[in-house]
């Protein structure tokens, strides 16, 4: 039962709509000046508006969805049950794209993660109507992707991040990409500890999230 317990929490922080509010997030704490800004705080707009876009009105308008019985329950374990959720948060996302592409004050770094956020969900939604393959280990692919794409900045870090909480802390670039890499892992084996896919359904996911970062960034 713990166990179980410990599966929904890391299912539920790395819900794969959360991951382009992650992206955000690590680029403005790796280099908030490319926003225009000196701090992860001076991008509060920027990350209320991607988060409310990308993860809260879509999972508003799935709920939604759910009380008209329109699709059987939130887990969406088949694929019939996926077509309406990934219409209406395809929506909101190629929305909240446009709207990022055309702000200068967005860097590039960051439209291309949003694209490839935006190509892996289309390609995901593709896939799932002929094979199962797991949302979660799709977005953690990309969040793995954009980590790999910014280390390549290597005169980027080590940088010091607050934390709030826990204070000022330095982050290597060894640090990240361990820590990054241990989360896939995670969130991975969570999904198999609840019975909601397969070892091949998370295989799949991870490269096409890994694979649409780099394709997106081909575009820039």
């Amino acid at each position: 039962m713990l166990l179980k317990f410990i599966a929904y929490f890391f299912s539920i922080v790395f819900h794969p709509l959360l991951m382009v509010t992650y992206m955000l997030l690590i680029l403005l704490s790796v280099d908030p000046h490319l926003f225009g800004t000196n701090s992860v705080k001076g991008g509060m707009r920027n990350i209320l508006m991607v988060f409310f876009s990308t993860f809260f009105i879509p999972i508003i308008s799935v709920l939604m969805m759910k009380a008209l019985k329109l699709i059987p329950s939130l887990e969406l374990k088949n694929a019939q049950d996926r077509i309406g959720p990934f219409i209406v948060t395809g929506v909101f996302y190629i929305s909240t794209y446009y709207l990022i592409y055309r702000s200068p004050e967005m860097p590039v770094a960051f439209k291309a993660c949003f694209l490839g956020a935006v190509i892996g969900l289309f390609l995901a939604f593709f896939i799932t109507l002929f094979s199962k393959i797991s949302l979660h280990a799709v977005g953690m692919g990309g969040f793995l992707g954009m980590i790999l794409i910014t280390i390549q900045r290597s005169e980027l870090f080590p940088f010091v991040c607050n934390t709030g909480i826990f204070g000022m802390i330095e982050v290597t670039l060894f640090g990240l990409l361990t820590t990054t890499i241990l989360i896939c892992g995670i969130v991975g084996t969570s999904r198999l500890i609840l019975d909601a896919h397969e070892p091949k359904d998370l295989y799949g996911g991870y490269l096409v999230g890994l694979a649409t970062q780099f394709i997106a960034l081909s575009f820039f």
